[in-house]
């Protein structure tokens, strides 16, 4: 585990190194980036292995995140070169702006998605000419030293990336802390977020947040109830609930109310759960033993209370960190727009990261929309209804970064991710990411 004086050396390597990589030519940054995603292309499988053993991940879902990784990269690939500034028109001359990069980026990456959310912040960081420092997660650095390797074979120079694997308190806040470091990308809790921007103040360190979500997905009486109810599931339970996308937060119109409960928990029995090697499985194991007793303490504690669990699922009862997917139903009376104490509350409102999901009933579309915003979050949500008018104005009503009418999409690499609220400080991804790892210089030319 690397120590504040490792990040220091790492830091000063990384300064060393920028002045070089930023004067080299965007279409030779451009091919570098191309030989470093066929790079991930020819190690895929590999990639693939490490994630599986690193995080339980499925191999379904750890092959397409390799897959990612290249595309991310080969995205990228091409934004040294596309770059462009403004000529702006003033009188008395010429005025043109230029995107230069910002120096050492530090990336502190979370454990539930490893090599993608890292890639997420490298490629855009490096095609702009930045180095970057990666902060993989204590529990997961396999993939992304195995990155950091690839990308020297695939010629980038020496400390343009470089991977410190380290405990957030020691290696990341020495990041956050260090002067030589202009901007940090941090995905993860809100928590740890509010405590990064609080350091980060001291020396307007440029920040992108990605933290947390309590997701809403709002179930209409006109949508295709079958396909909504089947689809759920994995909404929240991809990843083992591990997703701060997930929407945990089921509204259902209250007409439908009891028949989609009832397709809900059909699908939810049908989840395979299961060794992630075996292809056939949709959920693994959560990421430790200490974040199982975090996602049982939800469902445990209804364990006093008149109504408990909805729908269990079914998972391995031998060694690993199994947990099966829960649906907790609303009990009688529930208020969700009311504060609360009890066991369905605090599971209603709070970020469980885990597969356990909430359900309430709503009685039309304003309800809807002010249960939705009902929350300190505002990352990612879906909406199923069959009317375009009602589906465009939900999604503009709907405090919350990424909406998916009909589908539970929330990320893609073509476009931007990020959210509202206490979810989070700026966007990544998109085509015009390279924006949150420059500045905007501004050249005024006389001709007089």
């Amino acid at each position: 585990m690397a120590d504040a004086a490792e990040v220091d050396r790492a830091v000063e390597v990384a300064r060393r190194a920028f002045s070089a990589w930023r004067a080299v030519a965007p279409g030779d940054r451009a091919r570098l980036l191309r030989r470093f995603a066929q790079k991930v292309e020819d190690h895929a499988e590999e990639l693939a292995a490490l994630e599986v053993a690193g995080a339980g991940h499925t191999i379904g879902n750890a092959r397409w995140e390799a897959g990612n990784v290249r595309d991310v990269l080969n995205f990228y690939a091409g934004a040294p070169e596309r770059d462009h500034g403004k000529q702006i028109p003033v009188p008395g001359g010429v005025d043109i702006t230029f995107s230069e990069p910002l120096g050492v980026v530090g990336v502190i990456v979370p454990w539930n998605f490893p090599m993608v959310i890292m890639t997420w912040g490298i490629a855009p960081a490096l095609a702009a000419g930045n180095t970057v420092i990666v902060k993989p997660a204590e529990w997961t650095p396999l993939t992304a030293s195995r990155l950091a390797e690839l990308a020297l074979e695939a010629g980038l120079p020496e400390g343009v990336l470089q991977v410190l694997p380290g405990e957030g308190e020691v290696a990341g806040a020495r990041l956050v802390e260090h002067p030589g470091v202009s901007k940090i990308v941090f995905t993860g809790s809100t928590e740890v977020g509010k405590l990064i921007a609080a350091k980060a103040a001291d020396q307007v360190k440029r920040l992108t947040l990605e933290l947390g979500g309590k997701s809403a997905n709002i179930v209409f009486a006109d949508s295709d109830l079958a396909k909504a109810a089947a689809a759920a599931p994995m909404a929240v339970f991809d990843n083992s609930g591990q997703d701060c996308c997930a929407r945990s937060r089921i509204l259902v119109e209250r007409s439908v109310y009891d028949e989609f409960l009832d397709r809900l928990s059909d699908a939810v029995r049908a989840v395979t759960v299961g060794d992630p090697l075996d292809p056939a499985n949709q959920m693994g194991p959560l990421i430790s033993a200490e974040h199982r007793r975090r996602v049982a303490s939800f469902v445990d504690a209804f364990s006093g209370e008149a109504e408990g669990v909805h729908t269990t699922g079914s998972c391995p009862s031998g060694p690993g960190f199994w947990f099966a997917p829960t649906v907790l139903a609303a009990p009688g009376g529930f208020d969700p727009l009311a504060g609360g104490s009890g066991a369905f509350h605090r599971a209603f409102t709070e970020e469980i990261f885990g597969p356990v999901v909430s359900v309430v009933p709503f009685d039309d579309e304003a309800h809807a929309v002010r249960i939705a915003n009902n929350t300190a979050y505002g990352l990612s949500g879906s909406i199923w209804t069959r009317d375009v008018g009602r589906a465009l104005r939900v999604a503009r009503a709907v405090e919350a970064g990424n909406l998916s009418v009909n589908s539970h999409s929330s990320v893609r690499y073509w476009t931007p991710f990020g959210g509202f609220k206490q979810s989070g400080l700026g966007r990544e991804l998109g085509p015009d990411a390279l924006a949150a790892f420059t500045e905007t210089k501004n050249v005024f030319i006389s001709t007089e």
